[in-house]
């Protein structure tokens, strides 16, 4: 198999001619004489979007057989020499590194290309004839697509310091912001940090200190949507739209379009409410009593949707291409959808989205954001800490509800969040069958955790994936074991005790182990002769004495009770 290649050669072309096409990460051209000029398109999307791989010599039309008669060589050579290698002048600007290699399909040679993606900062590569704006593209699946205008800007500017959230709203004063927020700004910002406000001694200067206005009274872009009374008679799509659809896809044309939909406006902390209310009416829940306390269960965690709509406003694209656009939450039947307009900044990918490092396009707003309050809900709504995609995957997988999905394009940003409202109603199910005692949201937490991932933890596996304190997490489940829902099984290492299942050999040997055929022996001294905890040695032995191989000595309520081995 060719080094540059992934699976081997056979298997994409079976793949290829399986679906009858190409796809998103292979192209193939058949260039029988000589390199046809449309690969430097696929150079460039290529380039652009994920890397690939370009097979020359293959024809498509003709089911993916090799070209008769391919000129190998040369085409190389004029690949090597479009590339801008050997001193040529390259088709493309800002070539992507590749290499090539040949290969053999069906017995004849193919020419292989794989293209690497360009690093963040050397985007976007296009065919220098056409200039930037026509001749830049990006993959989607099978094809080749010009990239638009917003994409470019949002690739261009990615790693360029903004000003757009400073953005001077021309027509609005200090009369269109909410004294009384404004105030609580003020505070909470004193309190944060004290320095912040030092020689500020009048409300203008606060105001133009923290970004809310300029130093001449003029109101930022920051200042309106952290404070405004209503953004929206300025900047009527900076807004929330929750739609909610009856099928996994969009209504096809003809179709009713909704089920439901909700314009959320007002500033930030009002609009991100406002759809937080919009979905949790369209999700499923499960009640929750605790003593004489009652609260609701979202099939999707309310602190995960409201990470994800905090996130979409504070840190989407502001300048002036895409104050056009709101954020969108579709709701499906499967899933939940937060998008919103821009795509990641400042080197920020997938694969380090949740390395806990914050960087933002916005600094003005997020900072003000951090000291902004909810209206009905406790604290402000950013703390900046780089800590809210990490808290939300840790959030969905201790509930078993699977890790969030991004999905990054140039001009936009996605969170996709799975339902599982049958799954909330069996786990509940499940935790009230296993345990029937009341448990704490942690030791809830816990459990659905380590139901998850097979049942038997130990301590370090729970304190990387939960960040929860190790001491806690032995108190934990300390608790648990008294409960009767876990049981240790070794160090810091602790498993869920089934209930439809005989005691784990382990356990049950070690009891009888240390019992003795002689003397009768009470719980507590097989507990400290065997080394098993005293709540799983009470949890074990009516078991092992309805399989009589124990007896039983004094009635079931005494404390004397004791025990031999038959």
């Amino acid at each position: 198999m060719p080094m540059l290649l992934d699976e081997p050669l056979g298997l994409i072309v079976e793949r290829l001619r399986r679906r009858g096409t190409d796809d998103a990460s292979v192209e193939v051209k058949a260039c029988t004489n000589k390199l046809s000029a449309d690969v430097w398109e696929t150079v460039s999307a290529f380039a652009n979007t994920a890397g690939g791989l370009i097979i020359l010599g293959l024809n498509e039309a003709e089911g993916f057989v090799p070209s008769a008669n391919f000129a190998i060589d040369r085409v190389r050579d004029q690949f090597v020499s479009g590339i801008g290698d050997g001193g040529s002048a390259a088709v493309v600007t800002h070539a992507p590194r590749y290499e090539l290699d040949r290969g053999e399909v069906d017995g004849l040679q193919v020419l292989l290309v794989r293209i690497f993606e360009l690093e963040l900062k050397a985007k976007p590569c296009y065919i220098g004839a056409r200039g930037v704006q026509n001749g830049s593209y990006k993959r989607v699946d099978d094809k080749d697509i010009k990239m638009s205008p917003a994409e470019l800007y949002e690739l261009q500017s990615a790693l360029l310091p903004s000003d757009a959230d400073g953005t001077v709203v021309s027509e609005a004063t200090v009369e269109d912001l909410d004294p009384d927020v404004v105030r609580s700004i003020i505070a909470n910002r004193r309190l944060q940090t004290p320095r912040v406000l030092r020689g500020a001694d009048t409300l203008e200067k606060q105001l133009a200190r923290l970004n809310i206005t300029t130093k001449d009274g003029a109101v930022k872009l920051a200042g309106l949507l952290s404070a405004g009374i209503y953004p929206q008679q300025f900047y009527p799509k900076l807004m929330i739209d929750v739609a909610v659809h009856s099928d996994v896809e969009k209504s096809a044309p003809g179709q009713p379009r909704f089920i439901d939909r909700q314009l959320c406006d007002g500033p930030i902390p009002a609009c991100i409410e406002d759809a937080l209310a919009a979905i949790g009416r369209n999700l499923r829940k499960a009640a929750i009593v605790r003593g004489a306390g009652r609260r609701e269960d979202w099939e999707v965690p309310q602190e995960v949707l409201r990470e994800a709509l905090a996130n979409a406003c504070i840190h989407r694209e502001y300048s002036p291409m895409f104050v056009g656009q709101a954020v969108s939450v579709d709701i499906y039947p499967d899933r939940i959808e937060i998008k919103n307009p821009g795509g990641l900044w400042g080197g920020k990918t997938v694969d380090n989205l949740a390395d806990g490092e914050s960087r933002c396009r916005n600094p003005k707003l997020m900072s003000l954001m951090g000291a902004t309050p909810l209206e009905h809900a406790e604290g402000a709504v950013a703390e900046s800490q780089g800590s809210g995609i990490p808290a939300m995957i840790r959030e969905m997988e201790s509930r078993s509800l699977g890790r969030p999905k991004f999905i990054v394009k140039a001009d936009s940003f996605t969170v996709l969040l799975s339902r599982h409202g049958a799954e909330l109603a069996e786990n509940r199910t499940w935790i009230q069958n296993h345990v029937g005692t009341e448990l704490t949201d942690r030791e809830e937490t816990l459990l659905m955790f380590m139901r998850e991932h097979g049942c038997v933890c130990d301590v370090q596996k729970i304190r990387e994936a939960l960040k929860w304190d190790s001491d806690d997490i032995r108190l934990i489940c300390g608790d648990l074991v008294d409960k009767h829902a876990l049981s240790k099984c070794g160090k810091d290492t602790f498993e869920i005790i089934d209930r439809n299942r005989e005691p784990s050999a382990s356990t049950a040997d070690r009891i009888l182990e240390a019992l003795s055929a002689e003397v009768d022996m009470t719980a507590r001294e097989i507990a400290v002769a065997s080394g098993v905890r005293i709540s799983s040695v009470r949890y074990h032995l009516p078991k092992m004495a309805d399989k009589g191989l124990i007896e039983v000595m004094g009635s079931s309520t005494s404390r004397n009770r004791r025990y031999r081995k038959k």
